[in-house]
């Protein structure tokens, strides 16, 4: 637990708000796995520690880094097409869910307002979702968008605060109310810069970034993270 971790259980959040990939979805694998796919159709290779890098990073951003990786600037637009055509075969092939995922989103769902805000393209999550049998308990899924969306503007990707600070809105919260769910350290430093708490799920980060989140647990159905959730109020007429 880092040291702010305990002052985080003794609060109660207004709205939650999940990441998708690595989160609620167990998706994290496909995205390496097209990594290595798109690499390997243009002959290449990822450099060693290129997976912890392109974590959580959008993919359009992740297809500038692999090129720029292996020095092909020129192959970026490639590469990108490439790596998102081979995530959604295997996405679609294989949407398996993050170990207590079902059972937390719902345990809340009906209690709190909830959203989902990615950095995967839109049909990615909905799909994703559906097929987990979880798109019913999300009021809102926030991505990245390149032209306005509605009252909203431009939504950027992780790091950007954009995703969170949209969902927050959405869920008709001031940020500082909302939880963010995440599992990477991008994903983590666009709720933090969103002003939202942040749980981390997953593996703890080394030095320092371990106290880039609140709190951090190993999986959503770790014990502590249960007894947490049960002490939270559901909102007026829920």
């Amino acid at each position: 637990m880092s040291t702010t971790g305990h002052h985080l259980l003794g609060w109660s959040p207004r709205a939650v708000v999940f990441d998708c990939d690595g989160t609620l979805m167990d998706s994290e694998r496909h995205w390496q796995e097209a990594r290595v796919r798109a690499f390997r159709g243009f002959g290449l290779q990822a450099p060693p520690g290129f997976a912890d890098q392109a974590k959580g990073v959008h993919y359009a951003d992740c297809g500038r880094l692999m090129a720029e990786a292996v020095h092909k600037p020129e192959l970026t637009p490639d590469l990108t097409a490439a790596l998102l055509h081979h995530f959604l075969d295997l996405v679609a092939d294989d949407p398996v869910t993050m170990p207590g995922a079902v059972e937390l989103v719902r345990l809340l769902s009906g209690r709190l307002p909830l959203a989902v805000a990615s950095n995967c393209p839109s049909e990615v999550v909905e799909a994703s979702l559906e097929r987990a049998g979880l798109r019913a308990h999300f009021e809102h899924i926030v991505v990245p968008s390149a032209t306005p969306a509605g009252d909203t503007g431009t939504v950027r990707p992780k790091p950007w605060p954009d995703v969170y600070e949209t969902a927050a809105k959405l869920c008709g919260v001031g940020a500082e109310e909302a939880l963010a769910v995440e599992d990477s350290l991008t994903g983590v430093e666009s709720a933090r810069r969103a002003r939202l708490r942040v749980l981390g799920v997953g593996p703890r980060p080394d030095g320092d970034d371990v106290h880039r989140a609140d709190l951090w647990v190993t999986a959503l159905h770790t014990p502590e993270l249960l007894a947490w959730v049960h002490t939270w109020a559901p909102l007026a007429g829920s």
